[in-house]
């Protein structure tokens, strides 16, 4: 479709995003420059107050697409609802300690305070419990004391001291990174520990089977006006500074070298590479997951269910 249309013969796409989610930054490039339009359809975004939001807000049809983790997904179509997911980015979290802390390792947090973003079902947390397991033999959920919170009260509690460790989403990881406090373990790390793929995607774009067979055209258009604006967002020219420039207000950066660093670490997860191989690697983690979180975790799907991952409408 040409540029040229109007937005009323264009396919409008309908995004139901966090109003300071990161997914803002890759999607307000679209629309700042237009990449919509050179796509042929019409992007909209829907601000919603959280993750449980864009959900409710995605299987009532009040929106197209939003981002959720393939998890959620699989579970979704565990219980006969056929929604697919491609990818958004690969970044995750980290395991964040002061910079003087004398924790070197995942052996010395036996007996800490560590801060878990989200729930004892937080994927991350899981992870790091099945590494000190199988390493270290530490039940960490005994050996140490977590506190389950909300990312930026953790934050706080680690630079006031009240914590000897943050397990945390990777904006947050970074903004105290930006602050000179320690990355001591990247959730990439610990997969790779644990033998998994790092490289697998931890949320996309999730829209319904359905809305996408009906509307293929406008689900490409979509898939290009991103990819170009992952291509604008990854350069290191001055277009791509303009870019990250124009973006400052919405990352609410508190200084300089956290700007620096929330943009670094978004690079540093646009997807590469998303094919056969990763999507295995996606269900080998998920067989992971399932015998950690178990039916909590994943519900009634002791497997990644088929047609998870959006490979096309053939």
């Amino acid at each position: 479709m040409a540029a040229s249309q109007t937005v009323a013969t264009r396919p409008a796409i309908r995004a139901g995003v966090l109003k300071f989610g990161t997914v803002s930054w890759e999607l307000d490039t679209v629309r700042a420059n237009r990449f919509d339009e050179e796509a042929g359809i019409a992007l909209q975004l829907t601000e919603l107050a959280g993750n449980q939001a864009t959900q409710v807000a995605l299987q009532a049809g009040a929106v197209d697409v939003i981002v959720s983790d393939w998890l959620w997904v699989s579970r979704m179509r565990s219980q006969g609802e056929a929604l697919s997911f491609i990818p958004y980015s690969t970044a995750l979290g980290a395991l964040v300690v002061p910079a003087g802390s004398g924790i070197s390792g995942i052996a010395d947090l036996r007996g800490r305070r560590i801060g878990v973003a989200g729930s004892p079902l937080d994927k991350s947390w899981l992870l790091l419990r099945a590494l000190s397991a199988d390493r270290y033999g530490l039940a960490l959920d005994r050996d140490a004391v977590p506190v389950f919170a909300a990312p930026p009260l953790l934050n706080g509690k680690l630079i006031d001291g009240e914590l000897d460790a943050v397990l945390t989403y990777w904006p947050f990881a970074a903004r105290l990174e930006a602050q000179g406090q320690r990355v001591l373990m990247t959730v990439s790390g610990m997969l790779e520990a644990l033998g998994q793929a790092a490289s697998v995607p931890s949320v996309g774009y999730v829209f319904k089977e359905q809305w996408a067979r009906a509307n293929p055209a406008a689900l490409a258009g979509f898939q290009a006006a991103v990819a170009q604006a992952r291509t604008l967002l990854a350069g290191t020219g001055a277009a791509s500074d303009a870019a990250w420039n124009r973006l400052a207000p919405i990352m609410k950066a508190e200084d300089d070298a956290t700007f620096r660093t929330l943009r670094d670490r978004f690079r540093d997860g646009i997807p590469r590479r998303w094919g056969e191989a990763e999507r295995e690697g996606a269900a080998k983690l998920y067989s992971l997951l399932a015998s950690l979180g178990g039916r909590e975790l994943v519900g009634d799907g002791r497997t990644l269910a088929p047609g998870t991952f959006w490979t096309g409408a053939e």
